[in-house]
């Protein structure tokens, strides 16, 4: 009996001691996660010295656990915000070059212009003193209208070259029958048969499809590069699903509450994850691709082939060509103008012929050996400088373009990176323990998320932001395919059976250049100066007096204007 009860006690003290070691076994010490989790800068009050029971998990695993409920729920925080980190760092250099290079294009662009414009100053001032100081106003107008039209404003750009044309046609006709007077309403029967008259040849349509072209693409360029930026800035600003909260939890954190804070995600776990909780942004990915392929081609058109210095050579013997076609003509022109607008009242001033003796003597043809090499050449030189650098600039923005393709469904690799993941697929984090993942990848974009093992996605509803952002790359590559062929698009009415409203010729008083979406607006002068342009018009009108130097300085205007034609 005695001997017995010996071996019942025996038997128990066994079973309490390995009962007891089991225990031991089950409760591991939680040493590695309260130094990981105090890295993160939380507060070890209340943190586990060794495992709980789990029980009381919602995302990570319930079996015993080194996190409490507040743990899991600070972790799940911390989870969304390293999330955003992640994307907005991951998109932060494609981010940086649109903002970077649209500051430099704009740099260039607008120095051109002023060079440009400082150029015709001075050389006018050396050439024609206080007359042209005088009438500076109309110059000064004109590249005024010029920046407006670049920086956004609502300006006709085909209009105005329109325009320039007419008045230079009003001042040499004047010139050249200064024995007549003309009132206002002859002038102006005179601008509306300026079409079949054709007094200057071809040189106007050339021209003007050299300026409109260069300005068109110059502005809607540098349009694309803010919409680019815009666009990214607000794409990077992941709107974080609840659902995709707790898988990233489950990723990056449940490892901690499994006393395995060191051990990295699988990488195709990790892909799941990423492709779940960025669907909508991978949706943008197409649009995005057809925006860069089209500011790809505008930046191909600011290029060339005929870049400013192929141009700029021949311009001033075109504005020569112009003249001195208008010149030969003079006495069929101003036929064609009797008959159709009648004979005009005399003067009674005789035909002067010393304006058109100057023009002879100033505006003949000449050699490239003969070019200038006064401070005007020197202005035109210091306009290819500046045009080699911007052209140099495009070529920059040209490589990032190309690489910012497939950038939104590429994003979920460049997270994963090994920085993040574990290539290792034996010792990676698989969801529930450290193993092997064995779930398939699906394929990016909303729709293919149905299948997605680890993120509920509703791919019943887009993201708004996203389709806001899809619709204004939309609009912008329409602008930019329409910038490469010439043309200058505003608005498309539905009404309009086909018709685009917004052509460089089409445009009314309601049209605006802005690019109108969420978000995302082009550059506006916010001044309308057509007030003072027309009083500028009316004061030209009326200096009548010494007509063959505001001839020379209006064909002189041309070559400011041809200058900027070289910026395609």
């Amino acid at each position: 009996m005695n001997a017995m009860w010996r071996l019942q006690v025996a038997f128990c003290t066994v079973s309490v001691l390995s009962l007891s070691s089991a225990g031991e076994s089950k409760a591991r010490s939680c040493s590695e996660v309260r130094q990981a989790y105090k890295a993160k800068g939380f507060s070890l009050l209340n943190v586990p010295l060794q495992e709980i029971s789990g029980e009381h998990l919602r995302v990570c695993p319930q079996g015993y656990t080194c996190c409490t409920s507040e743990m899991e729920e600070k972790l799940n925080q911390q989870s969304k915000l390293e999330f955003e980190s992640m994307v907005e760092e991951s998109s932060r250099q494609m981010r940086t070059t649109f903002i970077s290079r649209h500051k430099k294009f704009d740099e260039f662009f607008l120095e051109l212009l002023d060079n440009s414009e400082k150029s015709l100053n001075s050389m006018f001032t050396r050439t024609y003193g206080k007359l042209y100081m005088q009438n500076s106003e109309v110059f000064q107008d004109l590249f005024t209208e010029l920046k407006r039209y670049y920086t956004g404003g609502n300006v006709n750009l085909e209009e105005m070259l329109n325009d320039f044309w007419s008045r230079l046609l009003e001042r040499m006709f004047q010139l050249l029958n200064s024995q007549y007077h003309f009132t206002d309403d002859y002038l102006e029967c005179i601008g509306k048969i300026a079409d079949v008259l054709k007094p200057f040849g071809d040189v106007p349509r050339r021209l003007k499809a050299q300026v409109t072209k260069a300005f068109i693409a110059a502005r809607t360029f540098v349009q694309g590069l803010m919409v680019g930026r815009e666009v990214a800035n607000r794409v990077a600003k992941v709107n974080v699903a609840p659902a995709c909260v707790r898988a990233l939890t489950k990723m990056l954190y449940c490892p901690y509450c499994r006393g395995m804070a060191g051990l990295k995600p699988c990488h195709n776990y990790c892909h799941n994850v990423m492709r779940g909780c960025l669907a909508n942004q991978a949706d943008l990915d197409s649009e995005w691709n057809l925006f860069i392929d089209a500011m790809l081609l505008v930046a191909n058109r600011l290029e060339g082939p005929d870049n400013i210095e192929a141009v700029i050579d021949p311009v001033d013997i075109k504005i020569s060509e112009a003249i001195i076609t208008m010149q030969e003509n003079s006495m069929q022109v101003s036929a064609k103008v009797f008959q159709e607008c009648g004979q005009p009242k005399p003067s009674g001033l005789s035909r002067s012929t010393r304006g058109i003796d100057m023009l002879n003597s100033r505006f003949r043809p000449y050699t490239p050996e003969q070019r200038p090499t006064s401070a005007a050449g020197t202005s035109l030189e210091r306009m290819r400088v500046v045009w080699r650098t911007m052209q140099q600039s495009v070529n920059e923005i040209k490589e990032r373009l190309e690489e910012s393709k497939r950038f939104w469904s590429k994003l979920p690799d460049d997270i994963c990176s090994e920085e993040l993941t574990q290539p290792d697929e034996e010792q990676c984090w698989n969801s529930h323990t450290k193993g092997r993942y064995f779930p398939e990848v699906v394929k990016e974009g909303l729709t293919n998320q149905i299948n997605n093992p680890e993120v509920d996605v509703d791919i019943t509803r887009p993201d708004t932001l996203i389709r806001q952002q899809i619709m204004a790359l939309r609009v912008m590559t329409n602008k930019l395919k329409n910038a490469y062929n010439g043309n200058d698009i505003y608005f498309q009415d539905s009404s309009d059976e086909g018709s685009s409203s917004g052509s460089g010729s089409g445009c009314t008083d309601s049209c605006t250049t802005e690019l109108i979406f969420v978000g995302t607006e082009a550059p506006v002068i916010g001044t309308d100066r057509s007030d003072e342009r027309a009083a500028a018009a009316a004061a030209g009108k009326s200096l009548s007096r010494g007509p063959s130097t505001l001839l020379v300085m209006s064909a002189l205007t041309l070559l400011l204007w041809a200058t900027q034609t070289q910026l395609r």
